[in-house]
């Protein structure tokens, strides 16, 4: 069963076409029933429904942590909105974004907003390949800082060619660091066990039968 957080997220992602039911051919080639885009949270009122459901995401999961970092481009925004919601819920906490490339005037360097100390939270969409990620906790580590987890939008639980693991669970036993999601494709399905969907639901078990984690490590 969805949290209400969740149900709320899910209706907010399918009322914008951030995500869509149908058949989608991925980078990867599978064909998925499902696609998610975040790059459509583009109004005010979106992005702040985002950063709601983030920090609930992130109550729930009760990871201990001193500031957020986001990764560039799409973590930039979802770091921002996500400690702004946070403020809204009376805890005030530091945030930091990194640039693509390191700026040589004015302040310089390549972090910006609050040095990186503690112990960081990573905030981005999803995990695909796990590249941002592996950068991510580099620059922290770089910055004598330590990783404290991941906060993601969407969790597929699905295993990538040639591995054992999904992208998710090669980012937890690698760096040894909780991951977090609003959603999961499990949670996607439990949404859809609805009368009038009941379509959409077999197309994602039928998915998870051929790609994705029976049950989650």
């Amino acid at each position: 069963m969805t949290a209400a957080y969740q149900s709320e997220f899910i209706d907010l992602c399918v009322q914008l076409g951030v995500l869509k039911f149908g058949r989608f051919t991925l980078k990867s080639g599978r064909v998925s029933p499902y696609f998610f885009n975040a790059g459509l949270f583009n109004t005010g009122v979106a992005i702040n429904a985002v950063g709601r459901a983030y920090a609930s995401a992130l109550g729930a999961s009760g990871m201990s942590f001193d500031m957020l970092f986001g990764p560039a481009y799409k973590g930039i925004p979802l770091v921002t909105v996500t400690a702004a919601a946070l403020a809204q819920q009376g805890r005030n906490v530091p945030f930091a974004y990194n640039r693509k490339e390191a700026k040589d005037h004015g302040e310089g360097g390549s972090i910006v907003g609050s040095p990186l100390t503690g112990r960081v939270l990573i905030v981005d969409d999803v995990i695909t390949a796990g590249t941002a990620i592996r950068e991510s906790i580099d620059v922290i580590q770089r910055a004598g800082a330590r990783p404290a987890g991941v906060l993601l939008a969407l969790d597929r639980q699905e295993i990538a060619a040639g591995s054992r693991l999904s992208a998710v669970q090669e980012v937890r036993e690698t760096f040894q660091i909780p991951v977090v999601a609003v959603l999961s494709l499990a949670d996607l399905m439990a949404h859809m066990a609805i009368p009038g969907r009941e379509a959409d639901l077999r197309n994602l078990q039928d998915y998870r039968e051929r790609y994705g984690l029976q049950s989650e490590a």
